[in-house]
């Protein structure tokens, strides 16, 4: 049992992604809390990658153009259908973090149109000087 657990530590490593001084985020949280029939989204894909996330916390992307698939919490209290599926794209520049909300048609519907909510800088990111 303990090889089995020293095996699976280099393969779990190995997954890890190495962040340098300059990064960017996204995050599916609204910053703009006070807009009507609007909600948070859901990041299910990032360049058809299943992002790595946790509750309420943004993820860290490499600065560049990406595709974002989305879903959104629906505003209708009790809604089991869930929402449509949408898709983002998002040109990142370095040391931004992006807030991606969702707007609906209808407050009762499952369609939304993606949006960018707010892009803020992120402390502690240096943007890597250009020679």
């Amino acid at each position: 049992m303990r090889k089995l657990a020293l095996l699976a530590v280099p393969i779990a490593l190995a997954g890890c992604q190495s962040w340098g001084p300059t990064w960017s985020e996204v995050s599916g949280e609204r910053y703009f809390r006070t807009e009507m029939n609007t909600s948070s989204t859901i990041v299910n894909t990032i360049d058809g990658s299943s992002p790595l996330l946790s509750a309420g916390s943004p993820t860290r992307i490499e600065p560049g153009r990406h595709t974002l698939a989305l879903t959104a919490i629906p505003l209708s209290p009790g809604w089991k259908a869930g929402t449509d599926l949408a898709y983002f794209d998002l040109v990142a520049e370095p040391c931004k973090r992006y807030y991606i909300a969702a707007r609906f048609e209808n407050p009762l519907g499952p369609r939304f149109t993606p949006y960018l909510d707010y892009v803020e800088p992120i402390a502690g990111c240096t943007v890597a000087a250009s020679k």
